[in-house]
């Protein structure tokens, strides 16, 4: 009898650790999933992609709208701007994701966060939306009254707040084009840093506000200097005018469109190798 109920200890114990093992093996692989579906831009990303194409689009016109709307109203006072752009995050930021920016929207796409498809249509949508507020803007300035002889002296007549044109800058444009390449990765940064670890719809909105109000006073303190205007948005330029020279040479697209997507695409890669390195 002793020896059977030994017999009988000996194959139990196997049978427990066995259960153990099985688990702590379902703890680990469920906890990572979890995680992630806690972060704000995992429901941005299932938001975006269960909304039409054709609502992101307007809502990316319409953010660009607004944010150069603001532009034009407060001849970029970056602290206006960073408002605004918080709260277009906050209005559209769960339908499209609140790029209202082409720069970047290519570095989201350059580093693999959205399709080519929908990258396109945000920009088309994005300079769309940038063109209607100068369009807007201007109406309203040539619908002003002009004043009379006699309130001239006093008053000057409305204008639509425009950028510096590059091309007059002599051999300094090439400090504008890196106050823009700079400025445009620190917002870079800060939207990729967004989409990366932001909890929460606030929390997004003011970082990727702040990283606009950081790279904006930097880039306009610097092409300040050189008597040069800082935009941090190709598709802003075209509400400020900032194309205009380009009749005359290519400096205002390369200043004002390729520097900018140059700075963004840089932001994001280095946020990506700081995450890496910080994960590792």
């Amino acid at each position: 009898m002793a020896t059977k109920q030994a017999s009988t200890t000996s194959k139990k114990v196997p049978a427990k650790k066995i259960s153990t093992a099985k688990t702590s093996t379902t703890t680990v692989t469920s906890a990572p999933v979890s995680a992630t579906k806690n972060t704000f831009i995992g429901h941005v990303q299932e938001s975006v992609r269960s909304t039409s194409l054709w609502r992101s689009l307007g809502a990316e016109l319409f953010g660009t709208f607004l944010l150069a709307g603001v532009i034009l109203a407060t001849q970029g006072a970056p602290l206006y701007v960073m408002f605004a752009f918080v709260g277009i995050i906050l209005m559209i930021g769960a339908v499209s994701g609140a790029h209202v920016n082409p720069a970047i929207t290519i570095g989201a796409f350059v580093t693999r966060r959205i399709g080519w498809l929908r990258a396109v249509g945000y920009i088309i949508a994005q300079l769309l939306g940038a063109a209607l507020a100068f369009v807007a803007f201007s109406a309203f300035i040539n619908g002003a009254a002009s004043p009379d002889a006699a309130q001239q002296m006093t008053q000057q007549a409305p204008a639509l707040f425009a950028a510096v044109d590059v091309t007059t800058l002599a051999d300094k444009q090439w400090f504008v084009f890196f106050s823009e390449l700079i400025g445009t990765a620190i917002l870079g940064f800060a939207i990729a840093n967004v989409i990366r670890i932001a909890k929460d719809g606030l929390t997004a909105a003011f970082t990727g506000g702040l990283g606009l109000l950081i790279g904006l006073v930097i880039a306009f303190t610097a092409a300040g200097y050189v008597g040069g205007t800082a935009i941090l948005n190709p598709a802003a330029a075209i509400s400020l005018q900032a194309y205009a020279g380009l009749s005359t040479n290519l400096w205002p697209l390369a200043v004002y469109a390729l520097a900018p997507i140059l700075g963004a695409i840089i932001g994001f890669v280095l946020n990506d190798i700081h995450y890496r390195r910080v994960t590792n």
